[in-house]
Parts: C-alpha cells; sequence; structure tokens
C-alpha cells in the first residue's frame, strides 16, 4: 500500500492539511510501502519549544515528561500546540517500505538524524529514559515514522551522536547565514550564546572576513563569556532583545551609529522582532531562524517603524546545510570543545 509522499494519509484531522499544519496525525507505526520505520534513540525539541514546555510545568506543577507524553498521545506527533514547533530525532532504521528499498542510501540498522520537524513526524512514545534540559534532548524508547519525501542524514562516525544531535537540530541556521553574508558585511547575530547563534557566529565571521564585523548580541553573561573566550565575535553585547530601543542605541553606539548589513535572530522567546528590524539598515536583510517569532509582528513592526527591509522566514532545510553545520565542529576545535561539554 503507498500513501502520499509528504504524508497526507496519516492525516485524521482537519482532513485536506499537510501533517504539519494537522492537528493530529495517525502515529499507528505499522508502515506504508513508501515510508521508513525508525527506532527512535532520542528527541531534540527546538529550544522555542522546549523554553515554553519547562515554563509550563513550572507554572502548572507538572513535569516535562507529562507534558510530552500529553502532546503526543493527544496529536500523534510532538507538536508543541503553544509554539508550533518541533525539534528533530535520531534513531535507528527499523524496516523500509517496499517501493523505496534499493531507491535511497539507507539499510535497516543504520543510524540516523530527521532533518525534518517533529512537528509533521509520527512518532509513539512508549517510555521516556531520560530528559537533559540542559541540552533540549529527551532519551526514548519508541519509534517514528519517515515520509517518502523527508529529509535525512546518517549519522557521522567522527563525533558523538548526541553531538550530532544538537547540531543538526539547528543546520540551517549557519547554511543560510553562509548564504546571506558577504565580504566586508556588518552582522549582527541575537541570542548569540546558543547553539545556533554560535554557529551562525562562526558562518558570519569566516564570509564578512577581515573587513567586515561581527556583533554578538546575547542576554544571559554565561552566554557572553562563551563568545568572547572563543573569540566568535568583534563586539559583544549583553543586553535584552525585548527591549527594541535599548539594543538599537547599543549598536549604534559600538559601531560608529551605523546599523548591520544583515541581523540573524536565534532567540527562543518571543518579542523580539523589532529589536531586530531596528538593527538593520534600509535595504538590509532579516534573518529570523527562532520559531518563537512572529511574522504578523515583524511585518506589520517594521512598516509601522518605516524599514525597508528584507525579512527571511527561518527555514530549517537549505541545500547542504547537515555538511556545513557538521563541517563546523571539525574546523574548530573550540566550537566542538564547547558543544561536547553540552551536549555530551
Amino acid at each position: 500500500m503507498k500513501g502520499c509522499p509528504y504524508g497526507t494519509h496519516r492525516v485524521i484531522e482537519p482532513k485536506g492539511l499537510l501533517p504539519q499544519p494537522a492537528w493530529r496525525i495517525n502515529n499507528d507505526m505499522e508502515i506504508y510501502d513508501n515510508e521508513i520505520l525508525i527506532d527512535v534513540i532520542s528527541l531534540n525539541i527546538d529550544s522555542a519549544s522546549f523554553t515554553q514546555i519547562k515554563e509550563q510545568a513550572r507554572n502548572e506543577g507538572r513535569t516535562v515528561e507529562s507534558i510530552v507524553s500529553e502532546t503526543v498521545e493527544r496529536r500523534g506527533k510532538q507538536h508543541n500546540p503553544v509554539t508550533g514547533s518541533g525539534g528533530m530525532l535520531i534513531g535507528t532504521i527499523k524496516e523500509i517500505g517496499a517501493l523505496l528499498k534499493g531507491k535511497i542510501d539507507l539499510m535497516e540498522g543504520d543510524k540516523v538524524a530527521t532533518l525534518v520537524s517533529l512537528s509533521l513526524t509520527p512518532l509513539k512514545i512508549n517510555k521516556i529514559k531520560n530528559i537533559r534540559e540542559d541540552s533540549d534532548q529527551i532519551d526514548i524508547e519508541g519509534q517514528a515514522i519517515l515520509f517518502e519525501s523527508g529529509i535525512y542524514a546518517k549519522l557521522p562516525k567522527d563525533m558523538d551522536e548526541k553531538l550530532a544531535l544538537a547540531v543538526l537540530d539547528v543546520a540551517g541556521a549557519p547554511a543560510q547565514t553562509a548564504r546571506l553574508v558577504n565580504p566586508e558585511d556588518t552582522v549582527v547575530v541575537i541570542g548569540a550564546g546558543g547553539k545556533s547563534g554560535i554557529l551562525c557566529l562562526y558562518e558570519a565571521k569566516k564570509k564578512a572576513g577581515a573587513k567586515g564585523k561581527v556583533i554578538a548580541i546575547e542576554y544571559s553573561k554565561e552566554g557572553c563569556d562563551r563568545i568572547i573566550k572563543s573569540q566568535l565575535a568583534d563586539i559583544v553585547i549583553q543586553g535584552d532583545a525585548t527591549n527594541p530601543i535599548a539594543i538599537l542605541e547599543s549598536i549604534l553606539e559600538v559601531n560608529a551609529q551605523n546599523l548591520a548589513d544583515i541581523t540573524i535572530n536565534c532567540v527562543n522567546i518571543q518579542n523580539t522582532e523589532m529589536a531586530t528590524i531596528l538593527a538593520t539598515k534600509d535595504r538590509g536583510k532579516v534573518y529570523f531562524f527562532s520559531m518563537a517569532t512572529s511574522f504578523t509582528a515583524a511585518a506589520l513592526g517594521a512598516e509601522g517603524v518605516g524599514k525597508d527591509i528584507d525579512m527571511l522566514i527561518g527555514n530549517g532545510y537549505a541545500k547542504d546545510h547537515s555538511e556545513i553545520a557538521l563541517g563546523i565542529l571539525r574546523e574548530s576545535k573550540t566550537i566542538r570543545d564547547m558543544f561536547e561539554e553540552i551536549y555530551v
């Protein structure tokens, strides 16, 4: 039996939608002939989602485990109903549908990372084994399904699988940064101390070159210290991106009253759209990688302050993005050591 390559055959409600925007999908683990069954090892919940889940758990006197389990049971996928985002997973190929065998570069037993969101991935959790709140990762016993159209990466053999999981979760960010930044650009990265921010700083410095300038904005002192120690930015500002005027004034002060050619937002909380927009010069570019972004707020906010800028949605996929992200760890011992300390 063949299903739709995009997984619409799994949609329970509302009918007619693709799996990602659907409220509920079928997570029966008997696969169609063009699906792949994965024994899941770990989930990497996206940062905006995990931050919201932890806050909800504190406010309601619940556990992260109970909230995640409830979401998957109700929706058939890890699709946060508040943030609308998911994450990704690593696991071992259990079964390949008959129509895909020999047509893809996978074999049963291969370890892979799915490069599509958990918000569209049929998932069944049998047991939550461990929750690592510092790294947004959850070890489980369970299974998931990858659709025919789903993208993936085989896990590299030269690094720990949890390290690879953490990096591949945000692989789109450095890949898009590499595309956007030109030599001599001034680049501002907001939320620069997290894993996507660190990877974007690295690519921004590489692409902007010696005549460019990279400005990192980070809320936490710990994150600022990490950036300074790693020498990934020319200027580091400790600031609150929910205060747009303060961010604007800080950038003008350290950058001779000039704004950024490109601003990249990697923040995992809401209400940072206007700081990102105000940081950017007219005809500059903004890249919203954060899933906490309100694109309504960004569009209307830019209009409201008379900013003529190009705003890009943070598509988590870009050609060769997994190779670019993993390549940074191979090129930079500093970043690899930093990430191993956090995620391994």
